[in-house]
């Protein structure tokens, strides 16, 4: 089919070593790019044109090179989709974490330079609230990594690899999703108008994708462990969503919240599935 090919084709493109390189090579030059831009703005060297745009507090680069990263780690998301659905959500919480370590970079744009106590103290326990929910979700989802057991839905080869399929499918749309998210939000962004934020966008039209992929696994499994586990994990999605627009410290406690979440209903479904103690003995 030529959606799964043209999926195939992308991933490899993008896992190959060069691709790799590339991304890091890029993300540095853009931190580099944006602190220079920044200083020549506040050293009036720019052209009138841009001196609205362009900030004069260097912490934005660090903001803007976060955003890129991320904005990256979306794209191994939704190839992460076609693997299993514990490897998508654990990428999920990798993206929640670097998103809550950005929030706390987020907060140093506000200060001015060089910064001072009397400036930073407003603002410090929800940077430190953003930093320790980060910590948490990082080492739970470490848990949660090493927790998963990974099955097949079905013993039948071509219907996983047809579930795998439709998958990928649901993989390309997602593209298609961001790309349009993105452009409406750069429309914006150059029109003058409000901005929203992309990954909150994004993780909205993930919570339709995960509810899709659920029911889709359904033709192929009806095992009410495999059922309850996926959507469960949908949950757990909803819960990373509300943590995006939640504000300091319950985005901190909702995402730790999903994280616990997740890892608690791994156990329990590995539990579930574990094979009964032979009698007598």
């Amino acid at each position: 089919m030529l959606p799964v090919r043209l999926f195939d084709a992308l991933e490899r493109r993008w896992e190959a070593a060069a691709t790799r390189r590339a991304v890091g090579t890029l993300l540095v030059a853009s931190f580099l790019a944006a602190l220079l831009v920044i200083e020549l703005q506040r050293l009036g060297l720019l052209p009138n044109a841009f001196r609205g745009w362009i900030p004069v507090r260097h912490f934005y680069a660090v903001d803007f090179a976060f955003t890129l990263l991320l904005l990256l780690e979306v794209v191994s998301l939704i190839f992460s989709l076609s693997h299993s659905f514990s490897d998508s959500l654990g990428k999920q919480f990798e993206i929640l974490s670097l998103i809550l370590l950005r929030e706390t970079f987020h907060g140093f744009k506000e200060f001015g330079e060089p910064i001072s106590w009397e400036s930073v103290r407003a603002g410090l326990l929800p940077m430190v609230s953003d930093a320790s929910g980060a910590l948490l979700v990082f080492v739970l989802l470490g848990a949660f990594s090493r927790a998963q057991r990974h099955r097949p839905i079905t013993s039948d080869s071509a219907e996983q690899l047809d579930f795998v399929t439709a998958k990928k499918a649901i993989g390309l749309l997602l593209f298609v999703a961001l790309l349009v998210i993105a452009g409406v939000d750069l429309h914006r962004l150059v029109a003058g108008e409000p901005t929203f934020s992309i990954f909150a966008g994004f993780y909205t039209v993930l919570i339709f994708s995960d509810v899709l992929i659920v029911l889709v696994s359904f033709r192929f499994s009806t095992t009410y462990a495999v059922f309850f586990r996926n959507s469960g994990f949908t949950v757990a999605t909803v819960f990373i969503r509300l943590a995006l627009a939640a504000p300091p410290p319950f985005n901190a406690a909702l995402g730790a919240g999903s994280a616990l979440f997740a890892l608690g209903l791994t156990h329990a479904y590995n539990r579930f599935l574990q094979p009964p103690a032979p009698p007598g003995g």
